[in-house]
């Protein structure tokens, strides 16, 4: 089925758009080109009612309260120019330092102050029966702070298969710091309670060390038969209680070629939907939302708050461009950056 476009409001005079993406199985995806961003998703339960099991809001003043702003979830939009936090807001690339917003501490943030997540994006339809749209904006040489006039393409489709599939496309003038990823916060219980109650498995036994800053140190850890170890899948309120903590993990995968692998699931036996996460990247940020504000809600009175939305944040490293061979951080003047995430729901 082809793409719905309805008004999303105004921002300082520009027109928004929202666009619904529907499949023959009755899923419902609703994306903005303000941040490249996923406002809904909704699943039908067994009796066709549509269930929503994605944080966002259904008009565009959503994202600009004070509560929200506050906090800054980043709710299903397209982080870039490089996602997560690198160290002490600065990077060197090819003998030149370059200095960037501290918007997380000491540290970088996302992008930046004005990362993708905030820029409106271009729009144009895909010429075929897919239910595809494509979302595209020019970032300029030392746009926050990052060298090179970097071209950036983003296309969902939503199959019958049940899968949304995001394709990332990026082309710069200038050898530049490129990790772009989705930032959909899911509920498979339609948030009438946390995910705590989820169960999470990732295919790997390897993270990354974080220092107390936040940001990656380049070490990875080996998690085996530890409690963050997900390789044989796990109730997600367990493994908080045996660390004390809600789920902050960079996890790192073995990936050269850039394959498309399974690479997590995370299911709700309650509601019987499972959340299956493919991805090009060799890295994967799971994040149960210990941060996010309990004085959020969208506009219909569904309350997010601490651990009611996981995140499966699909990139290269974080700090990368600080960490000495870490993989595909830079994308090379004249290169192709390109990443592939499927979310594949099973219902």
């Amino acid at each position: 089925m082809k793409p719905i476009k309805n008004d999303f409001g105004n921002l300082a005079g520009e027109k928004v758009d929202l666009y619904t993406l529907k499949n023959a199985n009755g899923m419902v995806v609703k994306i903005t080109n303000y941040g490249a961003t996923i406002t809904s998703i909704q699943i039908p339960d067994s009796n066709g009612k549509l269930k929503e099991i994605a944080c966002g809001f259904d008009t565009i003043e959503g994202y600009f309260s004070d509560d929200y702003k506050a906090n800054s979830p980043y709710f299903g939009s397209t982080v870039g120019r490089y996602c997560s936090q690198i160290k002490d807001a600065k990077f060197s690339l090819n003998g030149k330092t370059y200095d960037l917003a501290s918007n997380c501490g000491p540290n970088n943030l996302h992008g930046g102050v004005v990362g993708f997540d905030k820029r409106i994006w271009d729009t144009t339809f895909e010429d075929n029966d897919q239910s595809t749209i494509k979302m595209s904006l020019l970032s300029k040489d030392m746009e926050e702070g990052f060298p090179g006039n970097v071209q950036v393409n983003v296309s969902f489709t939503l199959t019958d298969d049940n899968e949304l599939k995001m394709d990332y496309n990026a082309t710069t003038d200038a050898d530049t710091p490129l990790s772009i990823t989705n930032h959909t916060y899911f509920n498979l219980e339609g948030f009438s309670e946390t995910i705590e109650n989820h169960k999470a498995q990732v295919h790997t036994n390897k993270r990354l060390e974080l220092d107390d800053t936040g940001a990656a140190t380049g070490k990875i850890v080996n998690i085996e038969n530890q409690a963050d170890d997900l390789r044989v899948s796990k109730r997600i309120g367990d493994v908080h209680e045996a660390i004390n903590d809600g789920f902050e993990h960079f996890y790192v995968f073995d990936n050269e070629k850039a394959d498309l692998n399974q690479v997590a699931s995370i299911s709700s036996e309650k509601e019987q939907i499972r959340l299956d996460v493919f991805s090009t990247e060799p890295c994967m940020l799971l994040y149960t939302g210990k941060y996010t504000s309990d004085d959020l809600k969208r506009e219909n009175g569904i309350q997010y708050g601490k651990y009611k939305g996981f995140c499966c944040e699909t990139h290269r490293y974080p700090n990368g461009p600080n960490i000495e061979g870490s993989p595909k951080s830079i994308t090379k003047a004249g290169e192709n950056f390109k990443s592939e995430t499927v979310f594949k729901f099973s219902f």
